[in-house]
């Protein structure tokens, strides 16, 4: 099953991300200063990823998963419903970034708390995707529902990296020699 390898990598993908944000937390909550312009190309990053990949994947998902098993329909409503809670999350912490990158003044032991708390939601989020909706993709999708599904997404995270290298050269470093994520 190609797509689920896809989502998979893409979760790995993702995870050495919020573990790039992970490091610039634990730094602040040192007290030092982290280097917020990484910071921001990385909140930039997964947004733009909700927007293109995650929030089409959800949808599509979704959709097929209640058309296919109605009874799945409780996980996919808490799932979107999570998800949505997760974007508001990071949507506020680029608010807060942009203030920061202005010299405004913003708490930083609240700015660390909330990234943390983001940090502990998207996980737990991945998770969730990974524990609850892979076993009914898996479960209920027939290779065509598959093909379908990966026919209707944009390029995946494979080509994400690449345009992030290029995008990106110190945050590509950064998640290059991130280790490896347990999943």
């Amino acid at each position: 099953m190609p797509m689920l390898n896809q989502l998979r990598q893409d979760h790995a993908n993702m995870a050495r991300m919020l573990h790039v944000l992970q490091l610039k937390q634990k730094t602040l909550a040192e007290g030092e200063r982290p280097n917020f312009q990484l910071v921001r190309e990385v909140v930039d990053y997964i947004l733009d990823y909700q927007d293109s990949f995650s929030q089409p994947l959800e949808h599509v998902c979704s959709e097929r998963l209640q058309e296919l098993a109605p009874e799945t329909e409780a996980v996919t409503e808490r799932l979107a419903k999570d998800y949505r809670a997760l974007k508001a999350q990071l949507k506020r912490l680029s608010g807060d970034l942009d203030m920061i990158l202005m010299d405004a003044v913003v708490p930083m032991d609240r700015f660390a708390d909330d990234l943390k708390a983001y940090l502990d939601a998207h996980r737990a989020y991945l998770r969730d995707e990974r524990e609850l909706l892979f076993p009914l993709i898996r479960e209920h999708f027939s290779e065509d529902d598959l093909q379908r599904l990966a026919e209707a997404l944009p390029e995946g995270a494979t080509t994400e990296l690449e345009r992030l290298q290029e995008a990106y050269p110190e945050l590509y470093a950064e998640l290059r020699d991130a280790p490896e994520p347990v999943t």
